[in-house]
């Protein structure tokens, strides 16, 4: 897919996928963080869950990571001095850091494969907090659907073993699923996008923009079928 027309369709959207600060505030309590800690967001789009962390989180040092130079510019301004956000390889991380957070964007790299490459910068207790798509125990032909470019989705128990083959145990995970407001959040503005974007667009834009019709259509038939497992997970 053209990169301009990505940047095009997506520039100063408030999220790059589903999730709300709810998802951040239940992570930072359930693993009781406070304190100078260093945290850094891989993939951090263009910050929506960097700045949660920053405004939850007043003493720790956060690093935002983005392959997006574009995204890396949002979410540096949405910051300002209360964060450093660098282009670069999510992949790389340098150490030692208490937490890494990762919403939607762990599947770029394979989830075990993404934690063997984060587990020598994790400080000792460290732990790793993400979200990645998975298939409901019921129904799935809308999931399946919905998923179907992404060919390494498993069901829950798929998704432990890969956890566990990368050497980490699951201390507790939740749903963020297709109902409103985390996929609202995400989706209502960029249907409110594609709209405006149409009258004006050439082919390759407008392919993109079929693309995404596509896919807010198909999640609209079954939200409770489609959604992602926020995982917090230490190494062994």
């Amino acid at each position: 897919m053209d990169l301009n027309a990505i940047k095009t369709l997506h520039a100063d959207m408030p999220r790059q996928g589903p999730g709300t600060a709810d998802d951040v505030a239940w992570t930072v309590a359930r693993l009781g963080l406070q304190g100078a800690l260093r945290v850094v967001d891989a993939g951090c789009g263009p910050g929506a869950d960097l700045k949660h962390l920053a405004d939850l989180l007043p003493d720790a040092t956060l690093t935002g990571i983005d392959a997006f130079p574009h995204l890396v510019a949002e979410a540096q301004a949405r910051l300002g001095r209360r964060a450093q956000v660098v282009a670069g390889d999510m992949s790389q991380i340098e150490g030692p850091v208490d937490l890494i957070w990762c919403a939607g964007a762990v599947y770029f790299l394979g989830v075990t494969e993404a934690l063997q490459a984060w587990r020598p910068a994790l400080a000792d207790g460290g732990v790793v907090a993400f979200s990645e798509p998975i298939l409901p125990e019921g129904p799935r032909e809308v999931a399946e659907d919905f998923w179907q470019a992404y060919p390494a989705i498993t069901d829950m128990a798929g998704l432990t073993k890969r956890i566990e083959s990368a050497g980490y145990t699951l201390i507790d995970s939740r749903d963020v699923q297709g109902r409103a407001p985390r996929w609202d959040s995400y989706f209502a503005p960029l249907e409110t996008r594609v709209a405006a974007l149409r009258p004006t667009a050439d082919e390759t834009l407008g392919a993109l923009l079929d693309m995404t019709t596509r896919e807010i259509d198909t999640w609209k038939r079954a939200p409770d079928q489609v959604f992602y497992k926020l995982c917090l997970v230490r190494p062994v």
